[in-house]
């Protein structure tokens, strides 16, 4: 570890020591060490596979029974059922244990969070995990429609209307839930400390939460691979594998 970081991890160990509201927002990048691979960067879904993107888009999917054929098919490939929590998402349900987490809002899908043992998680962008009915929105396992599909139903319906399903997961074109994006709001707001973390804080309304946090004076920092456009209002940003640093920072930080 070179002496630049272990200064970074020392100074934002002191912002979690000194913190009394802490709220964490994740984005793809925090499971990438987990095996699923983000979207945007140099070997993302949509950077390698562009043709992907219409399977993500709502008008499309509800238009067309090709996409979303093609779209269980992805479901089922879906690297989330083999995944398993990394170091970085185990070191923010420690951070959980402190007693001063706010909340722990992801943008991701896969439930990682939740495998760890965090338990204030916010999913802005929904759930792989269940399935739901865009005309009832019944909700269902999902993997009780995957199996549905391993059966020979390539595009299976909801079985209470009839209407089409789809993951609960949030398309381009559909609305965050409501409740989720106000509960994200207020802990964002009262927050003293922003954790931004494998996020490239493009997304809206995720990436507001950020500069809402930091406009209201909160610290912000950031655990990024790659630049992210709040880079220059960070108090600090690291560069490092979020797997390597966040341990190191909650550990730095102690127990409460």
């Amino acid at each position: 570890m070179s002496d630049e970081l272990e200064r970074s991890i020392e100074q934002v160990t002191g912002y979690i020591r000194a913190s009394e509201r802490i709220a964490v927002l994740t984005g793809a990048g925090i499971s990438t060490e987990s095996g699923i691979p983000d979207f945007r960067g140099p070997n993302g879904v949509w950077t390698t596979k562009p043709e992907s993107m219409k399977l993500v888009h709502i008008e499309d999917y509800v238009r067309d029974p090709q996409v979303r054929i093609q779209a269980w098919q992805e479901r089922m490939r879906h690297p989330a059922w083999t995944a398993e929590p990394n170091d970085g998402h185990r070191a923010l349900a420690e951070l959980e244990h402190r007693g001063t987490l706010l909340a722990l809002m992801t943008q991701n899908i896969d439930g990682l969070h939740q495998a760890a043992g965090s338990e204030r998680v916010l999913e802005l962008h929904g759930t792989i995990h269940q399935a739901k009915c865009l005309s009832c929105d019944r909700r269902t396992p999902m993997q009780e429609q995957l199996d549905r599909v391993r059966s020979g139903d390539p595009d299976p319906a909801c079985t209470d209307c009839g209407g089409i399903l789809k993951s609960a997961t949030v398309a381009f074109g559909e609305h965050l839930d409501p409740l989720v994006l106000e509960t994200a709001v207020v802990a964002s707001s009262a927050c003293d400390l922003f954790l931004a973390i494998g996020t490239t804080l493009t997304v809206q309304p995720a990436a507001m939460l950020a500069v809402d946090a930091h406009r209201r004076g909160a610290r912000l920092v950031i655990v990024n691979q790659g630049e992210t456009p709040l880079d220059d209002r960070a108090d600090s940003v690291l560069r490092d594998p979020i797997g390597q640093v966040l341990p190191a920072i909650v550990r730095g930080a102690g127990a409460r």
